[in-house]
């Protein structure tokens, strides 16, 4: 037993049993800290949370908004326009009632002359051909216009 007892009492010994004690404090104390920051997790789980909601709460109020924003934007733009073509008009009719004016549009698009005065039409050669071949599909049957346009297809499709 002296031995035991001499054991106890050394140096050694005490610095073995105190390192001990210091381990299982610091182990202590982690476990503390873990629950401590389970709880700050829960906190933060919380707050994510509740964040979420408001986002959600106000994402369609929002989204309102800017939809409604953005149609008053539109409208005022379109009465600016409509003020613009108003204006055009009034501006048209205000020409119009000049003399001048309507008789040099009247001779302009109806082709009209003064008495005394000599009309000449002048027709385009190729307008005119140009003209007939856009009215030539009328005139065929319609199972031709179907059997050029299939043709053209095929033609179209072999140059490919």
């Amino acid at each position: 037993m002296a031995v035991k007892d001499r054991d106890r009492f050394s140096t050694a010994t005490r610095i073995r049993i105190i390192g001990e004690q210091t381990a299982a404090r610091v182990y202590r104390s982690q476990t503390k800290r873990q629950a401590r920051r389970s709880r700050l997790t829960g906190r933060a789980a919380l707050l994510a949370m509740v964040l979420c909601s408001l986002v959600v709460a106000l994402a369609y109020p929002i989204r309102q908004y800017v939809a409604q924003r953005a149609e008053i934007a539109d409208l005022r733009r379109e009465q600016q326009e409509t003020r613009d073509r108003v204006e055009e008009l009034r501006d048209l009719k205000a020409r119009w009632q000049d003399d001048a004016y309507a008789e040099q549009q009247i001779r302009l698009r109806l082709h009209y002359v003064m008495p005394g005065e000599t009309g000449f039409i002048v027709i385009d050669p190729d307008a005119a051909r140009q003209a007939r071949a856009e009215t030539g599909a009328a005139d065929r049957p319609w199972y031709r216009n179907v059997w050029d346009g299939i043709d053209e297809a095929d033609a179209a499709a072999g140059r490919q």
